[in-house]
């Protein structure tokens, strides 16, 4: 079975996509993770980054179909990234979180050790930049959550009862 994990930065798709991995036991693929490694390979920061992948498609096209390819190659696995929903067509489940953009940022802040406002900018900055490539590359608009069996909003629950309840959907579609 694929599932793939979907929504913007801070809403919990990484620690839930690795909770509900585990509770599976099957494989995690992390777009995030990806896209990631290759900015510290090159010694960027994530913002300027984005920056060069802004004006270089190359970047998120490789990440994007890589995901989508990596997954259709397995059986079993859980693909988490914000465009998952759109590159592994062929999922079992296609799951959405959401979260006010304030708690997003402050998740953020928490994760990666910076001031709160400093968070909320630059993931405005980042959702600006991703939504804009999105919808020119590939004329997805993020906003438009139709593609998705579920969405869930990861400010209401923790992460293990979002896992409960995604595994029950999963049970439910069996």
């Amino acid at each position: 079975m694929r599932i793939t994990i979907s929504g913007l930065p801070g809403s919990g798709t990484t620690t839930v996509a690795k909770l509900l991995s585990e509770e599976l036991s099957v494989e995690l693929i992390s777009a995030g993770e990806m896209f990631r490694q290759i900015a510290k390979e090159k010694k960027l920061q994530l913002e300027h980054f984005n920056k060069l992948a802004e004006t270089d498609d190359d970047f998120d096209r490789q990440i994007d179909e890589r995901q989508g390819e990596d997954a259709m190659k397995r059986e079993n696995v859980i693909v988490e990234g914000r465009l998952s929903g759109f590159f592994v067509p062929d999922a079992y489940l296609k799951i959405w979180l959401k979260a006010p953009a304030e708690i997003r940022a402050r998740r953020i802040a928490a994760r990666e050790g910076i001031a709160y406002e400093e968070a909320l900018s630059a993931m405005k900055k980042r959702e600006c930049s991703e939504n804009n490539r999105y919808e020119q590359y590939y004329g997805i608009n993020l906003n438009d959550l139709f593609i998705y069996d579920l969405v869930i909003d990861s400010s209401r629950w923790s992460e293990r009862d979002i896992v409960k309840t995604i595994m029950v959907a999963v049970e439910g579609v069996r």
